[in-house]
């Protein structure tokens, strides 16, 4: 048996260190459960998109837990397509491949081929078009393993067919080629974070899995109304050969931090751009 960890939103930093003490916890539960992968599905940092610093310092502590690990990039990492402040760039690309490895990767797992994909890129220009094209050619390419895709941003909150939901998920025209490619190779599980829920579905034979975050937990007065439920945790995939077994689990002694309480100490707001 193969055993995969996906931890999400852990939200590190060296000069912000306000849900530092969660990692700890999570990286002695990480040893006790001895995975041979751990995946991150993205904001690894509090802000690696502007901030070198925090990229390194992360990329520090996932080499600390003495496992493989993949990641892909979150909106705090990297930005994200149409923000006034923070667009997704070759720079900002560069950094966190400098410090995480490369933003799409693929992984062969017994009878199953485990794909990162890099959603904050989505919804324009050179880069969503080559992951596209490479994301195509690794699922044509898999010799009949089973497919698994893990990304930060959900493709979709309530529906697949639902309107923009803004910061929330994927957007519907990158959402639309994204389920076509779903559904002609038969995509099986969808891993995300970003929403710091724990939730899970299915849906016309795919599983959608909404990874909790370990740093912090959103309120209501910053989140609008969705499914599941807000608590910390982490993600085991057991795989053996085709099988697999998905357990969201708690992870004993992280602290439920709300980043309601801290948001403009972490993320001060920014004034508009003219």
């Amino acid at each position: 048996m193969v055993r995969v960890i996906q931890i999400s939103d852990t939200h590190l930093s060296p000069s912000k260190q306000h849900f530092e003490a969660n990692w700890a916890p999570l990286a002695r539960w990480i040893a006790q459960h001895k995975p041979d992968l751990v995946i991150h599905t993205g904001d690894v940092t509090v802000d690696a998109a502007d901030q070198e610093t925090d990229a390194a310092y992360c990329a520090t502590q996932l080499a600390s837990l003495g496992v493989p690990v993949v990641a892909v990039p979150g909106n705090h990492d990297v930005g994200e397509v149409g923000n006034p402040h923070q667009p997704v760039n070759v720079e900002r690309l560069d950094r966190f491949r400098r410090h995480f490895g490369d933003d799409r990767w693929l992984r062969d797992v017994d009878g199953w081929r485990l794909i990162g994909l890099n959603s904050m890129i989505l919804g324009g220009g050179p880069e969503e078009a080559r992951q596209t094209e490479w994301l195509e050619a690794a699922m044509a390419d898999a010799a009949g393993r089973r497919l698994a895709w893990f990304t930060h941003r959900p493709l979709f909150i309530e529906s697949p067919t639902e309107a923009d939901t803004g910061y929330w998920s994927v957007k519907p025209e990158p959402r639309r080629a994204l389920l076509d490619l779903l559904q002609r190779y038969r995509v099986e599980i969808v891993a995300s974070g970003h929403l710091h829920r724990w939730h899970e579905i299915r849906l016309n034979g795919t599983h959608y899995i909404w990874g909790p975050a370990a740093g912090f937990l959103v309120g209501e007065k910053l989140a609008p109304p969705m499914g599941g439920a807000a608590r910390l945790g982490a993600v085991v995939y057991d795989i053996d050969g085709e099988n697999i077994d998905v357990s969201i689990r708690p992870v004993p002694g992280l602290t439920d931090y709300w980043i309601d309480d801290v948001v403009h100490e972490v993320y001060p707001p920014r004034e508009a751009e003219a």
